[in-house]
């Protein structure tokens, strides 16, 4: 008999079991494939990768996140609403007090422009005699300039143009990693095609033993051939059901590689099925008539010019640093309505301007900064020659295998159609008796590589035009 301890424990698993169970998030699911009218073409995978691949979704993200940068960075600029009161309700004084300011910072010239509203009554101390206005306020207006530092540049207007060059690194960025997808896209959709291709002829050879065991097993039965010969077939059909099988697993692996690029719409992987291959690989992209032409159009060297104009601004940031403050400022205000406690001195307008200079006698921080930007802007100008050095070399390098690869897909047909050819007629020869079936074995193997060798040239010329329209960021070719 169970003891009641055992029992009670059984209870409690059977009552905390299934709640953990239901607490257990399930593992994602792949999708259930797209409704296609046809087989899956390459447009579809690159369309599919280009709106719903999660890396080029999380660069538009920061392209976003550097949009709400830069418009943070407009605040600076924002008009500027204040107001003040003040009331003394105890003492001598019986002094009220009230103003209002609207402030509006100018886009040059580093300075801003205002305009208020004061109103006082009661009495002031005399040191605040400034305070009192006629009996229906006081209205003004002034301007502040800046006429040496902060005129041509200040860090409001730094941090405003490196919020935009922000903006165009996010996206330069976004780029960059978009090729990249649709580079891999690429890679992934043909791998899946030539795997389906590589089973097709594996299959092919297959069906030619499998054929044949059907013949010999007649003619072993008539007496016109050994019966080891059977023993012999079935080997080989043996050895070419592992080819089969291995071609299958490369299609299966070639598939599930190929549902990280296509997707459904709620952006869900979905692998496709081996009914949806194409019929014939793809055309290889087209490729451009000057790949180097298009450098300016490769992100990673917009991205070092993109740095190169931020630490230009930089450095005259800096060397604003340097020069003096030397600001010019202008006011006129003019007390409405009747005479108020401050006396007659208030009526009329008042007009005021006014300069202010300041010179710090040391100037090492910004003269530091300074080293250090020049220094910047030279190590990244060095740094893009030679980017653009190794990417010119990488064209080159990758032109001569776009060269090379048309001329072996060339080599590998004209060996193919030979190759075919011979096992044709050792087939023929062999059903007349004039060949044995080793030599007619030998012939459909090597018929076959030499099938699969023209299908490696061709894969190669695809993966040749692909990495070239990558390197010269052909987007249009990588359907961006």
């Amino acid at each position: 008999m169970p003891s009641k301890r055992l029992l009670m424990v059984v209870a409690l698993m059977a009552t905390v079991v299934p709640a953990i169970a239901q607490d257990i998030a399930p593992l994602p699911t792949r999708a259930a494939a797209p409704s296609l009218s046809g087989p899956l073409q390459l447009a579809d995978v690159l369309a599919s990768s280009r709106q719903h691949a999660p890396q080029v979704l999380e660069a538009l993200a920061r392209v976003r996140g550097a949009q709400g940068k830069r418009l943070s960075a407009e605040g600076a600029f924002d008009t500027v609403f204040s107001a003040a009161a003040d009331s003394r309700l105890t003492g001598y004084y019986d002094s009220r007090y009230a103003e209002t300011k609207v402030t509006r910072p100018l886009e040059q010239w580093g300075g801003n422009v205002y305009g208020g509203y004061r109103v006082s009554d009661g009495r002031f101390p005399i040191y605040e005699d400034k305070s009192y206005t006629n009996q229906l306020g006081e209205i003004k207006a002034g301007v502040v300039l800046a006429l040496l530092r902060d005129r041509a540049i200040d860090d409001r207007r730094f941090n405003r143009t490196q919020a935009e060059a922000d903006i165009a690194l996010a996206d330069a960025d976004r780029l960059f990693v978009a090729i990249g997808v649709q580079r891999r896209a690429l890679d992934a959709y043909n791998q899946w095609v030539v795997a389906g291709e590589r089973l097709e002829i594996v299959r092919n050879l297959l069906a030619l033993a499998q054929d044949r065991q059907t013949g010999l097993e007649r003619q072993v039965t008539l007496g016109l051939r050994p019966r080891i010969i059977l023993t012999e077939n079935q080997q080989n059909i043996l050895r070419r059901q592992t080819l089969v099988v291995q071609a299958e697993q490369a299609l299966a692996s070639a598939a599930n590689t190929l549902s990280l690029y296509w997707r459904d719409a709620d952006g869900r992987p979905v692998i496709p099925s081996p009914a949806q291959l194409p019929s014939d690989l793809p055309n290889p992209l087209p490729l451009p008539v000057d790949p180097k032409s298009a450098l300016s159009m490769r992100p990673d060297l917009r991205t070092i010019d993109l740095r190169m104009q931020v630490a230009r601004d930089r450095l005259a940031l800096d060397r604003n640093a340097l020069l003096p403050r030397l600001d010019f400022n202008a006011e006129a205000s003019r007390d409405i309505g009747p005479i108020g406690e401050g006396g007659r001195s208030r009526e009329g307008t008042d007009t005021r301007v006014g300069l202010t200079f300041t010179l710090p006698l040391q100037r090492r921080a910004a003269q530091g900064r300074i080293m250090q930007t020049q220094a910047e802007i030279e190590a990244a100008m060095l740094r893009g020659q030679g980017l653009r050095e190794q990417i010119i070399a990488e064209i080159d390098t990758i032109g001569v295998a776009v060269d090379a690869t048309e001329r072996l897909l060339v080599l590998a047909g004209d060996e193919q159609a030979r190759a075919q050819d011979m096992a044709q007629a050792e087939r023929r020869r062999f059903e007349m008796g004039a060949s044995d079936f080793f030599l007619v074995n030998i012939r459909e193997e090597a018929a076959a590589d030499a099938a699969l060798r023209k299908l490696d040239a061709a894969y190669r010329q695809l993966i040749a035009h692909a990495d070239l329209a990558a390197a010269s960021a052909d987007t249009d070719a990588l359907g961006l």
